[in-house]
């Protein structure tokens, strides 16, 4: 299995190819499809420190502004989600669209990102996971970096201990914990990482009252006619993981509490991490059924004509808070790199 740098090493490699051959331009018209939807998590200016196993999640004011102005210049239409299903149905009209994504809530989708999309006049969707709402979820991901970095050697109650006194032993130890985890039942991942941040001196669960908006920052959100607010689950789990009867709670019962909470229809969903582990037919034939009007994971790839019948497995494209550069931007615009990514397949849905 390659390292994350090693995979984010091929990736920028990737990018100054096709920017160098000019195939985010020729190859464009069969890769590029109907249009694509962009996934976002941080908007923030602080520099990332040397240990930033998260970075990738995280993104500059001034890179989402590029982002834009560069979404304009290749004759994107900036669509809200709810038009997405029509666009799909309907004849080409030569000109691609994109919409903005926004996952979990986090305060700095408002405090940083939204002045930069409505100088644009830009729609958006938000997807809220209720629990970290309510200011009691789990923000495990950030959790385990948080704890990473205040220890100086990392032990899973199996296993060896991996040294953590330098930003690069602590890189390698995340990376080390991240992988044995993710692949075990989340049960365990959220157990052992509670325990790693009692070790680093502070307890689970207490992040999301800090990083993400509450109901009353939500209600006053949902005011504005061009933001549309999503489910995202009450409590960010791998639904895959889990038994039928709880995934359809976490789906269902997130979109009632929105609802209640808003006074506003929720019509789509976000799938909590949304890779093949963690969502698969199972889940997407839950939001069909459960009425949803669209469904997200975060397979990577544009939307093409044949997405019309798949509205509830909508693939999307990270902006990658690693790779913030023009080279970049434009390959994933351009669609080019999920030619490969997908070995040719416009559909990834199985």
């Amino acid at each position: 299995m390659l390292s994350s740098r090693t995979r984010h090493r091929l990736f920028r490699a990737g990018f100054r190819a096709v920017a160098a051959t000019g195939a985010d331009h020729w190859l464009a018209p069969a890769a590029r499809g109907r249009g694509l939807i962009l996934t976002f998590h941080h908007v923030r200016p602080e520099p990332a420190p040397a240990f930033a196993p998260n970075a990738l999640l995280s993104i500059t004011p001034d890179f989402l502004d590029r982002t834009l102005r560069r979404l304009a210049a290749r004759g994107f239409e900036l669509i809200g989600l709810d038009r997405v299903p029509e666009r799909l149905a309907a004849p080409a009209n030569g000109r691609p669209f994109a919409v903005l994504t926004f996952d979990d809530g986090y305060r700095d989708n408002v405090e940083q990102a939204r002045p930069v999309l409505a100088r644009h006049g830009a729609p958006w969707t938000l997807f809220v996971t209720t629990d970290f709402a309510d200011g009691r979820g789990r923000l495990w991901w950030i959790e385990l970096e948080r704890a990473i970095a205040r220890l100086d050697a990392v032990r899973l109650s199996s296993g060896p201990v991996l040294p953590a006194r330098t930003p690069a032993q602590k890189s390698a130890a995340f990376e080390t914990v991240y992988r044995i985890l993710r692949a075990g039942p989340e049960e365990i991942l959220l157990e052992e990482i509670a325990r790693l941040c009692r070790e680093a001196g502070f307890a689970a669960g207490g992040l999301a009252s800090a990083l993400c908006l509450g109901w009353d920052a939500l209600r006053d959100l949902a005011r504005d006619p061009g933001v549309t607010i999503g489910a995202h689950t009450l409590s960010h789990p791998m639904l895959a993981k889990h038994g039928a009867a709880f995934a359809e709670r976490e789906i269902a019962e997130s979109r009632a509490r929105i609802e209640a909470e808003l006074g506003r229809p929720v019509r789509h969903l976000s799938y909590p991490v949304g890779d093949p582990t963690s969502a698969g037919i199972r889940e997407f034939g839950m939001a069909r059924h459960l009425g949803f009007t669209t469904a997200v994971t975060t397979r990577p790839g544009h939307l093409f004509a044949e997405h019309a019948e798949h509205c509830h497995a909508l693939p999307r494209v990270s902006v990658n808070g690693l790779h913030q550069t023009d080279a970049a931007l434009a390959s994933l615009l351009s669609g080019v790199p999920f030619l490969a990514w997908n070995r040719g397949r416009r559909l990834n849905v199985a």
